[in-house]
């Protein structure tokens, strides 16, 4: 499985389970919390101490990292399983609530939930919004399906700004997918 051709910058972290388990039917965009570069946050995650890391980010500029290879499962949703089905990515934010992220960062995460359901043979990004309805929701195989970090463990992530815009995002990928 080959990751995204949009990336522009890569720093592998250390902080994987190596090979998913599971077939990628999700995807879990978080607010990392900062308006950082690709290049700082990939740092976050070069330490194996941290015990955290994500597929890919996107820095403030707009600009996407590589941080663990998309075939692996990234540590990044308090969540082992949803880690086995999602690519993560964290997106620079502000650093309070709601964790708005700036146009550019909007923009690149369209652009790479694109990118990824194409890659995997998805015609369709799911946004379900009741946790509990969404966590049972039986993805189809031609589906992509939106978590987020605030479904597995005592978090905001990612943020109301965020929150708010996952019906828009779901909606503005699948116009795209169907182009």
């Amino acid at each position: 499985m080959a990751n995204s051709p949009l990336v522009s910058y890569t720093r592998l972290s250390p902080n994987h389970s190596g090979r998913r388990t599971h077939a990628i039917d999700r995807i879990t965009p978080h607010a990392v919390v900062g308006q950082l570069s690709v290049e700082r946050i990939c740092d976050c995650f070069k330490d194996s101490g941290r015990q955290a890391s994500c597929n890919y980010c996107i820095g403030a500029d707009g600009r996407i990292g590589l941080c663990v290879d998309e075939q692996n499962r990234s540590w990044c949703s308090s969540s082992r399983d949803n880690d086995q089905r999602a690519v993560t990515i964290e997106c620079a934010s502000d650093l309070t609530e709601p964790y708005t992220m700036k146009p550019e960062v909007y923009a690149a995460l369209v652009d790479l939930c694109v990118d990824i359901c194409r890659r995997n043979g998805k015609k369709k990004l799911v946004w379900i919004a009741v946790r509990d309805k969404a966590l049972s929701y039986e993805v189809k195989s031609d589906e992509m399906l939106l978590t987020v970090h605030r479904w597995f463990a005592r978090k905001s992530c990612p943020g109301n700004w965020l929150f708010r815009k996952l019906g828009d995002l779901a909606q503005e990928v699948n116009s795209r997918l169907r182009v």
